[in-house]
């Protein structure tokens, strides 16, 4: 299957040329997975080499991909796979599974001054409860492994899968909230030696720490005053980091793409997020509305197309037919008021890109014959 790329300046190609990160954002449920391994599939097919990074804990891109399980580095689909389906593919396509707990570990080995403090800090079982709690939210492990990609690995083009829309929002936050607290006032009383049990918790506190510790053996206040201790050596990079990461969300290299359906709720996800990224001077590159509907009456009355389809089918099975498609147009003269509303949220330049529309498919995406279906519809 020879990828037949679509280049006029309206085409998909054409409009995400020169991008560098592509951040795919929406409601659960409208497919924004499945887009973005076929959006990243259709650039490398292409040419361009491109990584895809997923948050889904279902591993449907796994399966979709031909894959057994995605690592949690990025890994290169091989070119037997596609050539077992047919599919010529002139670029790279690279995918792996975001796991935040490692991205967070491997985060604190490259800022760790030396091994000492490394092996103090992953040791810790304050630091143990802590990057777990931070695993349970992809946010910040996200944004640490989207750096990472973009400094450290050659990619052409990086498409990143976020959590489903309104966490989506924490990930848009998570650099700021994160610079909030390695500078904020708190945090630099633990960094303070010396003198943490008495200015923080008062004697009551510190001595129920210190039955605490006789009863389980395990010096909390000690912890906490070691793994503080320990992270001050990380702070600075930490902080360096995050305000990287806060320009790359808004570098003209980073666009986000916004992965809808027709349907009522994700809709107004989606305005909402357009709304919220406009405000926050985000690139809202495309809007892809999946699962439109394109079966319609165009005109005909039922009673019109049932005449015209008795002589092939008969009168009674005509009948049944143009009353399933007359349905069917309901849907999708539905689909086409809300992709107008969509548009008109998206871009007030009533001359600018339509948003890419990918039809009501018959069957699931289970295989990479399935995501090349998907990225001709987006891209031709």
């Amino acid at each position: 299957m020879p990828a037949s790329a679509s280049d006029s300046p309206r085409g998909l190609r054409a409009r995400v040329h020169g991008k560098r990160v592509l951040v795919c954002m929406g409601a659960g449920g409208v497919g924004k997975t499945t887009t973005s391994a076929a959006l990243a599939l259709g650039l490398a097919l292409r040419g361009q080499k491109v990584a895809v990074v997923t948050i889904d804990p279902a591993r449907r891109l796994a399966s979709a991909l031909g894959l057994g399980e995605l690592p949690s580095q990025p890994r290169r689909v091989q070119p037997a796979l596609f050539a077992e389906h047919g599919i010529e593919i002139d670029g790279e396509l690279w995918a792996m599974m975001l796991d935040a707990k490692r991205t967070f570990d491997e985060l604190i080995a490259r800022l760790a001054p030396d091994e000492h403090a490394r092996e103090e800090i992953l040791a810790n079982p304050v630091y143990r409860e802590l990057s777990t709690a931070v695993a349970g939210s992809h946010e910040l492990s996200a944004i640490a492994k989207l750096y990472e990609l973009y400094e450290e690995h050659d990619f052409d083009v990086i498409v990143l899968d976020t959590p489903p829309s309104r966490n989506a929002l924490d990930f848009l936050d998570a650099p700021g909230r994160l610079l909030g607290f390695l500078e904020g006032r708190a945090l630099q009383v633990f960094l303070r030696p010396g003198g943490l049990s008495a200015r923080l918790f008062g004697r009551g506190t510190a001595l129920v720490f210190a039955i605490f510790a006789r009863v389980t053996g395990v010096d909390m206040l000690g912890e906490l005053s070691r793994f503080f201790r320990s992270l001050s050596g990380v702070i600075d990079g930490f902080g360096e980091r995050t305000r990287n990461v806060a320009s790359l969300l808004r570098d003209p290299h980073t666009s986000f793409v916004i992965v809808t359906s027709p349907e009522r709720e994700p809709a107004r996800e989606a305005r909402f997020l357009i709304r919220r990224l406009h405000a926050s001077g985000m690139h809202v590159q495309e809007l892809i509305v999946n699962r439109v509907h394109a079966h319609r009456l165009h005109g005909f009355s039922e009673a019109r197309v049932a005449e015209l389809l008795s002589q092939q089918l008969g009168e009674r099975m005509a009948a049944r037919v143009a009353s399933n498609l007359a349905d069917f147009d309901t849907l999708a003269r539905r689909d086409r008021d809300t992709v107008a509303s969509l548009s008109r949220a998206w871009s007030t330049d009533p001359a600018g890109p339509p948003p890419i529309e990918v039809p009501q498919l018959d069957q699931e995406i289970q295989d990479l014959l399935g995501l090349a279906h998907v990225a001709e519809h987006l891209f031709d």
